[in-house]
């Protein structure tokens, strides 16, 4: 579980790499949803009356909450971005393909469709095995 989450090493299949992200995104929320509780973003909201819940929850977090927060999403983004590096290297493409998705509206769509919807290499590539332990494509008999 460690390696998948936070490794950039090796490749990972298309399941792993949605089952990490909903995992990931699922657990990170309850984080911060816990965070938000213990350190007051729900008291300071009820007692605003529903008003600017972003406010409300800032100001009920205090510094060491607002560390905490920042320190969820730096583990979220490096989560992110080990997931993704991982699929790329699958598709048999380097790490740095993982820029494209900056290119605004075009660039997480092409995201999507490479790391989330497209087979990865058949068979050994260069980033290592594959992970789905197939040893490569299938060759005709010789005749």
């Amino acid at each position: 579980m460690m390696h998948l989450l936070f490794s950039f090493d090796g490749r990972i299949r298309r399941l792993h790499y949605w089952l990490g992200l909903i995992g990931a995104s699922v657990g990170l929320c309850v984080l911060v949803v816990i965070l938000g509780l213990v350190f007051g973003g729900g008291a300071a909201m009820m007692s605003n009356g529903g008003g600017n819940g972003a406010q409300a929850a800032g100001a009920g977090l205090g510094i060491v909450g607002l560390i905490l927060y920042l320190a969820i999403l730096v583990i979220a983004a490096w989560i992110g971005l080990a997931l993704q590096i991982k699929r790329w290297h699958d598709r048999d493409k380097s790490w740095v393909w993982f820029f494209i998705s900056f290119i605004p509206i075009v660039g997480p769509i092409w995201v999507l469709v490479e790391c989330g919807f497209m087979d990865g290499t058949q068979g050994p590539n260069r980033f290592g095995p594959s992970p789905k332990g197939v040893t490569g494509p299938a060759t005709a008999p010789a005749t």
